[in-house]
Protein backbone atom coordinates (compact mmCIF):
# COMPACT_ATOMS: atom_id res chain seq x y z
CA UNK A 1 0.00 0.00 0.00
CA UNK A 2 2.84 2.36 0.96
CA UNK A 3 5.10 1.97 -2.35
CA UNK A 4 1.64 2.11 -4.41
CA UNK A 5 0.82 5.75 -2.56
CA UNK A 6 4.32 6.74 -2.99
CA UNK A 7 3.92 6.01 -6.83
CA UNK A 8 0.77 7.44 -7.37
CA UNK A 9 1.70 10.66 -5.64
CA UNK A 10 4.86 10.78 -7.95
CA UNK A 11 3.11 10.04 -10.90
CA UNK A 12 0.84 13.42 -9.85
CA UNK A 13 3.95 15.47 -9.48
CA UNK A 14 5.20 13.91 -12.64
CA UNK A 15 1.91 15.24 -14.32
CA UNK A 16 1.64 18.29 -12.60
CA UNK A 17 4.86 19.63 -13.66
CA UNK A 18 4.74 18.21 -17.47
CA UNK A 19 1.50 20.24 -17.10
CA UNK A 20 2.64 23.19 -16.09
CA UNK A 21 6.00 23.27 -17.91
CA UNK A 22 3.60 23.48 -20.92
CA UNK A 23 2.27 26.70 -19.65
CA UNK A 24 0.59 28.40 -21.86
CA UNK A 25 -1.41 25.50 -23.48
CA UNK A 26 -4.72 27.75 -23.77
CA UNK A 27 -5.45 31.27 -24.56
CA UNK A 28 -4.32 33.98 -22.58
CA UNK A 29 -6.95 36.89 -21.81
CA UNK A 30 -5.81 40.13 -20.63
CA UNK A 31 -8.59 42.68 -19.49
CA UNK A 32 -8.05 46.20 -20.18
CA UNK A 33 -9.20 48.71 -17.57
CA UNK A 34 -10.43 51.42 -19.53
CA UNK A 35 -12.16 51.67 -22.33
CA UNK A 36 -11.20 51.08 -26.47
CA UNK A 37 -9.31 53.93 -27.67
CA UNK A 38 -7.47 54.93 -24.43
CA UNK A 39 -3.70 54.26 -24.13
CA UNK A 40 -3.85 51.55 -21.77
CA UNK A 41 -5.99 49.99 -24.92
CA UNK A 42 -3.34 50.78 -27.76
CA UNK A 43 -1.01 49.26 -25.50
CA UNK A 44 -2.91 45.68 -25.06
CA UNK A 45 -3.69 46.13 -28.85
CA UNK A 46 -0.44 46.19 -29.64
CA UNK A 47 1.45 43.38 -27.56
CA UNK A 48 -1.55 41.07 -28.26
CA UNK A 49 -0.60 39.89 -31.55
CA UNK A 50 3.23 39.84 -30.85
CA UNK A 51 2.41 38.19 -27.76
CA UNK A 52 0.51 35.23 -29.76
CA UNK A 53 3.24 35.03 -32.35
CA UNK A 54 5.67 34.38 -29.60
CA UNK A 55 4.09 32.38 -27.21
CA UNK A 56 1.53 30.34 -29.94
CA UNK A 57 -1.31 31.17 -28.73
CA UNK A 58 -3.93 33.61 -29.00
CA UNK A 59 -3.83 36.55 -26.35
CA UNK A 60 -7.38 37.99 -26.03
CA UNK A 61 -8.06 41.56 -24.87
CA UNK A 62 -11.23 42.26 -23.19
CA UNK A 63 -12.24 45.89 -22.19
CA UNK A 64 -13.46 45.77 -18.77
CA UNK A 65 -13.49 50.15 -18.12
CA UNK A 66 -15.73 51.14 -14.90
CA UNK A 67 -15.17 52.95 -11.48
CA UNK A 68 -11.35 54.36 -12.73
CA UNK A 69 -10.10 50.29 -13.67
CA UNK A 70 -11.90 49.04 -10.20
CA UNK A 71 -14.38 46.63 -11.87
CA UNK A 72 -11.69 45.08 -14.00
CA UNK A 73 -8.99 45.29 -11.49
CA UNK A 74 -11.50 43.30 -9.11
CA UNK A 75 -12.44 40.60 -12.04
CA UNK A 76 -8.68 39.90 -12.50
CA UNK A 77 -7.96 39.88 -8.62
CA UNK A 78 -10.94 36.71 -8.34
CA UNK A 79 -9.98 34.79 -11.07
CA UNK A 80 -7.81 31.70 -11.01
CA UNK A 81 -4.48 31.73 -10.53
CA UNK A 82 -3.51 30.37 -12.92
CA UNK A 83 -1.35 32.73 -15.62
CA UNK A 84 -4.25 32.96 -18.13
CA UNK A 85 -5.95 35.83 -16.73
CA UNK A 86 -4.41 39.23 -16.41
CA UNK A 87 -4.91 42.64 -16.12
CA UNK A 88 -3.96 46.06 -18.19
CA UNK A 89 -3.71 48.95 -16.08
CA UNK A 90 -2.15 52.58 -16.10
CA UNK A 91 -0.78 54.23 -13.09
CA UNK A 92 -4.08 54.64 -11.52
CA UNK A 93 -3.89 51.16 -10.29
CA UNK A 94 -1.46 52.99 -7.87
CA UNK A 95 -3.79 55.72 -7.15
CA UNK A 96 -6.97 54.49 -6.42
CA UNK A 97 -7.22 53.01 -3.26
CA UNK A 98 -6.39 56.09 -1.64
CA UNK A 99 -9.20 57.97 -3.84
CA UNK A 100 -12.18 55.88 -3.23
CA UNK A 101 -13.28 55.46 -0.40
CA UNK A 102 -13.33 51.18 -1.05
CA UNK A 103 -11.22 50.53 -4.39
CA UNK A 104 -11.65 47.05 -3.44
CA UNK A 105 -8.06 45.87 -3.74
CA UNK A 106 -4.77 46.33 -1.86
CA UNK A 107 -2.41 47.40 -4.46
CA UNK A 108 0.56 45.74 -3.30
CA UNK A 109 -1.59 42.01 -2.06
CA UNK A 110 -4.28 41.17 -3.97
CA UNK A 111 -2.71 41.32 -7.45
CA UNK A 112 1.29 41.36 -8.38
CA UNK A 113 3.36 43.52 -10.97
CA UNK A 114 4.01 41.36 -13.94
CA UNK A 115 5.92 43.98 -16.62
CA UNK A 116 5.92 47.21 -17.03
CA UNK A 117 5.35 48.19 -20.51
CA UNK A 118 5.52 51.75 -21.22
CA UNK A 119 5.87 55.28 -19.70
CA UNK A 120 4.26 58.31 -21.42
CA UNK A 121 4.23 61.93 -20.98
CA UNK A 122 0.71 63.59 -20.25
CA UNK A 123 -0.31 66.27 -22.20
CA UNK A 124 -2.31 69.99 -22.16
CA UNK A 125 -4.41 70.87 -25.70
CA UNK A 126 -7.31 72.71 -26.34
CA UNK A 127 -10.28 72.76 -29.39
CA UNK A 128 -9.27 74.66 -31.99
CA UNK A 129 -11.62 77.09 -31.22
CA UNK A 130 -10.11 77.72 -27.93
CA UNK A 131 -8.23 81.28 -28.52
CA UNK A 132 -4.77 80.27 -26.83
CA UNK A 133 -1.66 78.87 -28.69
CA UNK A 134 0.52 78.76 -25.87
CA UNK A 135 0.14 78.19 -22.04
CA UNK A 136 0.57 81.42 -21.02
CA UNK A 137 -2.66 82.35 -23.13
CA UNK A 138 -4.61 79.43 -21.72
CA UNK A 139 -3.89 80.51 -18.08
CA UNK A 140 -4.84 84.65 -18.82
CA UNK A 141 -8.49 83.07 -20.81
CA UNK A 142 -8.93 80.89 -17.54
CA UNK A 143 -8.72 83.57 -15.47
CA UNK A 144 -11.09 85.91 -17.49
CA UNK A 145 -13.75 83.60 -17.29
CA UNK A 146 -14.36 80.48 -16.40
CA UNK A 147 -13.60 77.17 -17.81
CA UNK A 148 -13.06 73.36 -17.94
CA UNK A 149 -11.14 71.06 -18.73
CA UNK A 150 -11.33 67.00 -19.46
CA UNK A 151 -9.07 64.81 -17.97
CA UNK A 152 -8.89 60.74 -18.16
CA UNK A 153 -10.58 60.51 -14.81
CA UNK A 154 -10.68 61.23 -11.24
CA UNK A 155 -6.96 60.70 -9.92
CA UNK A 156 -5.35 59.54 -12.74
CA UNK A 157 -1.99 62.15 -13.04
CA UNK A 158 -4.04 63.86 -16.03
CA UNK A 159 -6.27 65.14 -13.01
CA UNK A 160 -3.49 65.25 -10.64
CA UNK A 161 -1.08 66.67 -12.66
CA UNK A 162 -3.49 69.25 -14.23
CA UNK A 163 -4.77 70.22 -10.69
CA UNK A 164 -0.98 71.07 -9.80
CA UNK A 165 -0.58 73.10 -13.00
CA UNK A 166 -3.58 74.95 -12.61
CA UNK A 167 -4.72 75.45 -9.15
CA UNK A 168 -1.49 75.15 -7.10
CA UNK A 169 1.40 76.93 -9.75
CA UNK A 170 -0.95 78.97 -11.51
CA UNK A 171 -3.98 80.07 -9.36
CA UNK A 172 -6.35 79.67 -11.95
CA UNK A 173 -9.41 77.61 -10.69
CA UNK A 174 -10.65 75.54 -13.70
CA UNK A 175 -13.29 73.37 -13.60
CA UNK A 176 -12.43 69.36 -13.87
CA UNK A 177 -14.33 67.16 -15.42
CA UNK A 178 -13.46 63.51 -15.40
CA UNK A 179 -13.86 61.11 -18.32
CA UNK A 180 -13.04 57.68 -19.39
CA UNK A 181 -9.51 58.02 -21.18
CA UNK A 182 -10.50 57.95 -24.64
CA UNK A 183 -13.82 59.77 -24.05
CA UNK A 184 -11.64 62.78 -22.94
CA UNK A 185 -10.01 62.81 -26.18
CA UNK A 186 -13.47 62.34 -27.96
CA UNK A 187 -14.94 65.47 -25.52
CA UNK A 188 -11.91 68.12 -26.26
CA UNK A 189 -12.65 67.04 -30.51
CA UNK A 190 -16.27 67.83 -30.26
CA UNK A 191 -15.60 70.72 -28.24
CA UNK A 192 -17.95 69.71 -25.76
CA UNK A 193 -15.16 70.65 -23.21
CA UNK A 194 -12.72 73.31 -24.65
CA UNK A 195 -9.39 71.56 -22.83
CA UNK A 196 -8.18 68.64 -22.16
CA UNK A 197 -5.17 66.91 -20.30
CA UNK A 198 -4.62 63.05 -21.21
CA UNK A 199 -1.85 60.48 -21.83
CA UNK A 200 -0.27 61.18 -25.30
CA UNK A 201 -1.47 58.08 -27.24
CA UNK A 202 -4.87 58.94 -27.57
CA UNK A 203 -4.13 62.82 -28.75
CA UNK A 204 -1.23 62.57 -30.62
CA UNK A 205 -3.01 61.55 -34.52
CA UNK A 206 -5.44 64.36 -33.75
CA UNK A 207 -2.67 66.99 -32.87
CA UNK A 208 -0.99 65.89 -36.10
CA UNK A 209 -4.05 66.31 -38.25
CA UNK A 210 -4.67 69.45 -36.58
CA UNK A 211 -7.62 68.59 -34.87
CA UNK A 212 -6.62 69.48 -31.26
CA UNK A 213 -4.30 72.13 -30.40
CA UNK A 214 -1.33 71.37 -28.32
CA UNK A 215 -0.19 73.55 -25.21
CA UNK A 216 2.33 71.70 -23.81
CA UNK A 217 3.61 68.05 -22.64
CA UNK A 218 4.24 67.30 -18.83
CA UNK A 219 7.17 65.54 -19.25
CA UNK A 220 10.94 66.98 -18.18
CA UNK A 221 11.81 66.63 -21.66
CA UNK A 222 9.88 67.23 -25.18
CA UNK A 223 8.25 64.46 -26.89
CA UNK A 224 9.89 62.92 -30.16
CA UNK A 225 6.37 62.23 -31.37
CA UNK A 226 5.68 66.64 -31.28
CA UNK A 227 9.03 67.60 -31.07
CA UNK A 228 7.28 71.03 -31.34
CA UNK A 229 5.32 71.33 -28.65
CA UNK A 230 7.34 72.58 -25.40
CA UNK A 231 7.08 71.36 -21.92
CA UNK A 232 5.27 72.59 -18.59
CA UNK A 233 9.21 73.24 -17.38
CA UNK A 234 10.16 75.09 -20.18
CA UNK A 235 7.53 77.60 -19.92
CA UNK A 236 7.97 79.18 -16.11
CA UNK A 237 7.28 75.94 -14.02
CA UNK A 238 11.11 74.38 -13.78
CA UNK A 239 11.02 70.69 -12.54
CA UNK A 240 7.30 69.94 -13.01
CA UNK A 241 6.77 66.62 -14.42
CA UNK A 242 3.45 64.33 -14.65
CA UNK A 243 3.29 61.03 -17.05
CA UNK A 244 1.33 58.22 -16.89
CA UNK A 245 2.75 54.74 -16.90
CA UNK A 246 1.20 51.29 -17.81
CA UNK A 247 1.73 47.65 -16.64
CA UNK A 248 0.16 44.43 -16.56
CA UNK A 249 -1.12 42.16 -13.49
CA UNK A 250 -2.03 38.72 -12.28
CA UNK A 251 -3.87 37.15 -9.67
CA UNK A 252 -1.88 37.21 -6.58
CA UNK A 253 -1.16 33.56 -5.91
CA UNK A 254 0.22 32.97 -10.08
CA UNK A 255 2.88 30.73 -9.69
CA UNK A 256 6.40 32.66 -10.19
CA UNK A 257 7.66 30.88 -12.46
CA UNK A 258 4.81 31.72 -14.97
CA UNK A 259 4.91 35.70 -14.14
CA UNK A 260 8.59 35.23 -14.74
CA UNK A 261 7.59 33.63 -18.37
CA UNK A 262 5.25 36.21 -18.85
CA UNK A 263 8.00 39.12 -17.89
CA UNK A 264 10.55 37.76 -20.37
CA UNK A 265 7.79 37.79 -23.25
CA UNK A 266 6.53 41.02 -22.83
CA UNK A 267 9.82 42.29 -22.50
CA UNK A 268 10.49 40.51 -26.19
CA UNK A 269 7.83 42.12 -27.23
CA UNK A 270 8.88 45.43 -26.53
CA UNK A 271 11.23 45.15 -28.08
CA UNK A 272 10.17 44.07 -31.75
CA UNK A 273 10.83 46.86 -34.26
CA UNK A 274 7.11 46.94 -35.41
CA UNK A 275 5.98 47.37 -31.53
CA UNK A 276 8.88 49.75 -31.18
CA UNK A 277 8.01 51.97 -34.22
CA UNK A 278 4.41 52.33 -32.37
CA UNK A 279 5.13 53.10 -29.24
CA UNK A 280 7.58 55.85 -30.97
CA UNK A 281 4.83 57.01 -33.17
CA UNK A 282 2.25 57.47 -30.47
CA UNK A 283 5.07 59.04 -27.80
CA UNK A 284 5.03 55.63 -25.69
CA UNK A 285 8.54 54.78 -23.90
CA UNK A 286 8.37 50.79 -23.94
CA UNK A 287 10.33 50.57 -20.48
CA UNK A 288 10.84 46.79 -19.15
CA UNK A 289 11.93 45.92 -15.69
CA UNK A 290 12.55 43.09 -13.87
CA UNK A 291 9.75 41.57 -11.35
CA UNK A 292 11.23 42.96 -8.58
CA UNK A 293 12.38 46.03 -9.88
CA UNK A 294 8.81 46.80 -10.85
CA UNK A 295 7.72 45.55 -7.49
CA UNK A 296 9.90 48.23 -5.83
CA UNK A 297 8.61 50.95 -8.41
CA UNK A 298 4.92 49.73 -7.39
CA UNK A 299 5.37 50.28 -3.47
CA UNK A 300 7.20 53.60 -4.65
CA UNK A 301 3.90 55.17 -6.30
CA UNK A 302 1.27 54.13 -4.31
CA UNK A 303 2.98 56.25 -1.57
CA UNK A 304 4.00 58.76 -3.75
CA UNK A 305 0.15 59.32 -5.03
CA UNK A 306 -1.00 58.44 -1.54
CA UNK A 307 0.55 61.19 -0.34
CA UNK A 308 -0.31 63.82 -3.14
CA UNK A 309 -4.59 62.44 -2.61
CA UNK A 310 -4.18 63.00 1.29
CA UNK A 311 -1.98 66.18 0.99
CA UNK A 312 -5.41 68.05 -1.49
CA UNK A 313 -7.99 65.78 -0.26
CA UNK A 314 -9.04 64.63 -2.95
CA UNK A 315 -11.43 62.00 -3.29
CA UNK A 316 -13.29 60.16 -6.22
CA UNK A 317 -16.85 61.78 -7.40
Amino acid sequence: MKTRLICLLTAALGWWGTAHAAWPDKPIRIVVAFAPGSSTDIIARLLGPQLTAQMGQNVIIENKPGAGGNIATQQVMNAPADGYTLLMHSVAYSVNPSLFANAGYDALRDLQPVAMTGVTPNMLYVHPDVKANNLSELLALARGGKMSYASSGNGTTTHLGAELLFRTLAKVDVTHVPFQPAAATQAALSGQVPIASTSMPPAVPHAKAGKVRPIAVMSLKRSPALPDVPTVAELGYPGFEANTWFAVFAPARVPAEVLDRLNAEIGKALAADAVKERFAALSLDGQPMDRATLRRYLEAEVAKWGKVVKDNGLKAD
